[in-house]
C-alpha cells in the first residue's frame, strides 16, 4: 500500500499535529450504545487513513477525515456564524463515533468547516476534492465560495477546487440535508423511528473526505472489462483535457513480471491478449496488477496502480434442462449471507478498514462463496477486499419510496408502482453512479435493482436498462417478489424461516435469495435491552442454533439438485434489534459452531456438481 510522499507530511502534517492533538485529546465516542473493539481502541488522529480508490491509486494524496466543527441548524438559513462543537468525519452525525450522535431530521441541516493546508509541492498541481459518500444532498464551498453541489448518498463525488485556492490556508464547508424516510430518495434501511428491520437514520459525510493532485491532462476515469472465452481484458479511459496526439499505456503484471503492455490513442480502446490466463474464482482469486500511463505532448502525465480478473458470470441449461449461473464456464453454486454493513457505532461506516475487512473474512471462514450486499454500497476498499479474498457479490440498490401490493409466491399480477417523474430520475441517476463507481470490481457478478417490491416501478425498463450499462454480469430484477417473467436473469425467493421453493421460472436461474434469520439472544451484546430482540426463529444455545442451521442447510441441498443455483441466509451479523446474525452486532461472539457450519456449506456448495 501506498504512503503519503514525506514533502507532502512536512508540510501539511506540522499543522495538523498542533492542533489535532488538542482537539483530539477531547474527543469521544457519545453515548452508551456496545461498540466493536476496533470502535472501542479508535485514535481519532488516525482515522481511516487507507488509500481510499485502490483500484485507481496514484502516488500522491491527502487524507481530509478527523476532527472537523459542525453545527446543526434549521433549513434554508446561512452559514452560521458559530458551532456546536467537533465531529469526527468520516462518521454520521448519529452515530456514537461522530462524537456527537444526535438526529438531523428533514427540517434541519448539517453544516460542517475545517481548513485545509494545501501542500506546497503541488502549486503547479490542479486539486481534486473527493467525497466517498455523503448522504443525501451536499453543497460545497471553499473560500466562502460555493464550488458545487451532489445529490446521492452512496456514491463518490469530487470537485476540482484548483481556481477557487487563496494563499496560506483553505476555509472549506460542507452543507448537508437528508429527508431519511421522509423522502423518496434511495435511503435502505434508514427511517426516522426505527424499529424491527429498519435501522437508525444515518446523515452526512460517512466515506473518506480527501485531496489528490494531478495534472492539467490526467485520467478522469477509465473502464477494464474481461472476456475469457476470448482470452483477452478490454481497456477504456477517459481524459480531461486531452488532445489529438495524446496516447495512454497499459502494462500487465503477473506477480511482478510484465506480461502484456499496449498503448492507444484517445478515445481509442484497448484488447489486450492474456497469454494462458489464471482464472479468478473464490478458490482462486488471483488478480493481474496493472499501471495505467497517459502520455501528453510526449510526456508523461499522469500514471496510476490498478489491478483485474479475468472472471466469467453466465448462465447455461445443465444435461437436465435447469438454468444453472456458471462461474468461468462451470457450474457454480453462489451461497452466501445477507450482509447489511452496519455496525453499532459508526452505523453505516465501519470503525477501521481491517474492521471493514473482518466481516469479508469471517464470512469466508463460515464456508460461504458469496456475499449479497443488501440495500447498502460500501466504501471501495471493501471490494477491493472482496477481490483479494476472493468473494462473490450481489449488489443491491438502497432502495426508498413506497412499496405496491407485494406478491411472493406467484407471477406479478397487476401494474407496477407509479413513482413521481423526479423520483423515477432520482433513482435512474442513483443507480447508474453506482453501477459506474463500482463497475471494474471483479468481485461483483450480479446487480439488484429491487428487493421485495419496495420502490420498484417500471420493472422491465429498469432490468433492461440496468443490462444495457452492463452486459458483463447478471441481473437479479426483483428479489423476492413482484416477478415477470422474462424480465432479468434471475428468479429469487424468500421464504422465512426454512427455504422453499414455491415458484420456478424455467427460462431463468432459480435461487433462494433469503432464507433463515435464525435468532439468539446474547446478553451484554444487544443495540437496545429495552426493545424486543428478535429472529424469525428463536433458540436458547450455540448448539440449538447451529442445528437449525444444519437441518435447513440440508434442506437446500434437495433444492439445489431440484433446481436452485444459489441462496442467501439470513444475516452476516446482528443489527440493531435483529438477533439473527452469525454474530453479534458487535463482532465480539460467534453465534454458530463455525466448523459444522462450514462443513455442512460446502456439502451445498457440492449439490450442484
Amino acid at each position: 500500500m501506498r504512503y503519503h510522499k514525506l514533502c507532502l507530511l512536512l508540510t501539511a502534517c506540522m499543522f495538523a499535529l498542533t492542533s489535532s492533538t488538542l482537539f483530539a485529546q477531547n474527543w469521544e465516542p457519545a453515548g452508551d450504545k456496545i461498540k466493536t473493539e476496533w470502535g472501542e481502541n479508535l485514535d481519532p488522529e488516525n482515522v481511516w487513513d487507507a488509500y481510499p480508490r485502490p483500484v485507481m491509486e496514484r502516488e500522491e494524496w491527502m487524507n481530509l477525515n478527523g476532527l472537523w466543527d459542525y453545527a446543526i441548524r434549521p433549513a434554508n438559513q446561512s452559514a452560521p456564524d458559530n458551532f456546536d462543537g467537533e465531529i469526527l468525519v468520516p462518521f454520521a452525525v448519529e452515530s456514537s463515533l461522530s462524537g456527537v450522535m444526535e438526529r438531523l431530521g428533514k427540517e434541519n441541516e448539517l453544516w460542517y468547516e475545517r481548513e485545509i493546508e494545501i501542500p506546497s509541492d503541488w502549486d503547479d498541481k490542479n486539486i481534486i476534492l473527493h467525497f466517498g459518500a455523503v448522504d443525501w444532498k451536499a453543497d460545497v464551498w471553499l473560500n466562502d465560495v460555493k464550488i458545487g453541489s451532489h445529490t446521492g448518498g452512496y456514491a463518490p463525488f469530487s470537485f476540482d477546487i484548483t481556481p477557487y485556492l487563496e494563499d496560506g490556508s483553505q476555509k472549506l464547508v460542507v452543507k448537508v440535508w437528508d429527508p431519511t424516510s421522509e423522502g423518496g430518495q434511495p435511503r435502505g434501511k434508514q427511517v426516522v423511528n426505527p424499529e424491527g428491520i429498519w435501522y437508525t437514520p444515518v446523515s452526512g459525510i460517512w466515506q473518506t473526505v480527501w485531496l489528490e493532485p494531478v495534472s492539467d491532462v490526467y485520467i478522469k476515469d477509465f473502464k477494464q472489462t474481461p472476456d475469457i472465452d476470448k482470452g483477452i481484458v478490454t481497456f477504456s479511459v477517459d481524459a480531461k483535457n486531452a488532445e489529438d496526439g495524446d496516447v495512454y499505456e497499459v502494462i500487465v503484471r503477473d506477480e511482478g513480471e510484465v506480461v502484456a503492455r499496449q498503448k492507444a490513442g484517445m478515445g481509442q480502446s484497448l484488447d489486450i491478449p492474456i497469454p494462458d490466463a489464471k482464472l479468478w474464482s473464490p478458490e482462486s482469486p488471483f488478480l493481474y496488477r496493472t499501471e495505467v500511463i497517459l502520455h501528453h505532448s510526449g510526456e508523461e502525465t499522469d500514471r496510476f496502480d490498478s489491478y483485474f480478473a479475468m472472471r466469467k458470470i453466465s448462465m447455461k441449461r445443465d444435461e437436465n434442462g435447469m438454468v444453472r449461473l456458471q462461474l468461468n464456464n462451470e457450474n457454480y453454486f453462489q451461497y452466501g449471507t445477507l450482509d447489511q454493513g452496519w455496525w453499532p457505532d459508526g452505523l453505516y461506516t465501519a470503525p477501521s478498514d481491517e474492521a471493514l475487512r473482518y466481516d469479508i473474512e469471517k464470512t469466508k471462514e463460515f464456508g460461504f462463496n458469496m456475499i449479497r450486499k443488501h440495500v447498502k454500497v460500501e466504501p471501495a476498499r471493501w471490494y477491493m477486499h472482496a477481490d483479494e479474498l476472493g468473494m462473490l457479490v450481489w449488489q443491491d440498490m438502497p432502495n426508498g419510496g413506497g412499496q405496491p401490493d407485494w406478491q411472493m409466491r406467484q407471477f406479478y399480477k397487476g401494474d407496477d408502482l407509479t413513482r413521481s417523474p423526479e423520483e423515477e430520475a432520482i433513482f435512474k441517476k442513483e443507480w447508474k453512479e453506482i453501477i459506474d463507481y463500482l463497475y471494474n470490481q471483479p468481485s461483483i457478478v450480479v446487480w439488484v435493482p429491487f428487493n421485495e417490491g419496495w420502490g420498484q416501478f417500471r420493472t422491465k425498463e429498469i432490468s433492461d436498462w440496468t443490462k444495457k450499462l452492463d452486459p458483463s454480469r447478471l441481473v437479479n430484477s426483483a428479489s423476492g417478489g413482484n416477478h415477470f417473467p422474462g424480465v432479468g436473469d434471475i428468479l429469487d425467493l424468500h421464504n422465512y424461516p426454512p427455504p422453499a421453493m414455491y415458484l420456478y421460472d424455467g427460462m431463468k436461474a432459480n435461487v433462494m435469495g433469503e432464507y433463515g434469520g435464525i435468532g439468539l439472544v446474547m446478553q451484554d451484546h444487544l443495540w437496545d435491552t429495552e426493545k424486543r430482540n428478535w429472529g424469525y426463529v428463536q433458540y436458547q444455545s450455540v448448539e440449538e442454533v447451529t442445528d437449525e442451521y444444519v437441518n435447513f442447510a440440508e434442506m437446500l441441498v434437495d433444492f439445489v439438485k431440484a433446481g436452485f443455483s444459489g441462496a442467501i441466509y439470513t444475516q452476516t451479523t446482528d443489527v440493531e434489534g435483529e438477533v439473527n446474525g452469525l454474530m453479534t452486532y458487535d463482532r465480539k461472539r460467534v453465534k454458530v459452531d463455525a466448523e459444522r457450519v462450514r462443513e455442512i456449506n460446502q456439502k451445498v456448495i457440492d449439490a450442484l456438481d
